[in-house]
């Protein structure tokens, strides 16, 4: 059984594959976003983060998804050297981080719900679990200089894949280090991780080094990447290339 939804400002797609599935599961992963959304999108007024930017939560009535996500990003941000911040210009927008942990919180429900074999899709971010037909899930890495087409397909069982780039928010990550600073020499960094939640988080900082966050990735142990340039030269970590059919 398969569904898409439009939240959180992206396609959201949902397929299980084992016999028991339900319309009612299928559901309840998108109920799980849309209460994710209420929360973090800095596009709600009424949104606790929204809330907070303002100026009207102290830190003592922020709530328990509030507090993890924002310890969330405070880890990241030693893990990658400063590169992953989610303050900027006096506000929190905890948006890098969001996607991909409420992707696994998803995944989470449906593994304890005794789904074996599904895949959720947000916005091009990707958590598969099982097979599909008894063979790992195929996932395609879009040319950003042309999404109609597919550079690398993937072969992926039980590991999370997100993708940074321009292609199709425009300039919307920056350097924290230099804020002012466009990042012009990469187009596309696509990481593969143990969940969509590390891979998510990771590939955000790694865009934000520019052509170094390859390098980067390279140095994460249980981690790959792809990173296609601003003149199209792909450059990817050494063992990318098992996952390409």
């Amino acid at each position: 059984m398969k569904q898409l939804q439009l939240l959180m400002g992206m396609p959201i797609t949902v397929e299980i594959l084992d016999s028991s599935v339900t319309e009612a599961a299928i559901e309840c992963v998108f109920a799980s976003f849309r209460a994710v959304d209420a929360t973090f999108s800095t596009y709600k007024e009424d949104s606790e983060i929204s809330k907070i930017n303002r100026g009207e939560l102290a830190e003592d009535e922020y709530s328990e998804t509030m507090k993890t996500i924002l310890a969330f990003s405070e880890q990241t941000r030693q893990e990658t050297r400063g590169y992953f911040d989610i303050q900027h210009n006096g506000l929190i927008d905890p948006s890098g981080i969001v996607k991909g942990w409420a992707i696994l919180q998803a995944a989470c429900r449906l593994k304890e719900a005794g789904f074996s074999n599904f895949y959720i899709d947000a916005g091009g971010d990707i958590q598969v679990a099982g097979t599909k037909d008894g063979n790992p899930w195929r996932i395609g890495i879009r040319n950003p200089f042309n999404r109609k087409e597919v550079v690398k397909v993937l072969a992926i069982t039980d590991r999370g894949i997100a993708t940074s780039g321009t292609a199709i928010r425009g300039q919307h990550i920056y350097n924290p280090h230099h804020p002012d600073m466009p990042l012009q020499d990469i187009v596309s960094l696509t990481v593969i991780g143990p969940n969509v939640y590390e891979a998510d988080r990771f590939a955000t900082a790694a865009f934000a080094m520019g052509k170094r966050g390859i390098f980067f990735i390279e140095q994460l142990s249980g981690f790959e990447g792809y990173l296609i340039d601003a003149s199209a030269r792909a450059t990817f970590t050494s063992g990318f290339e098992r996952y390409v059919l």
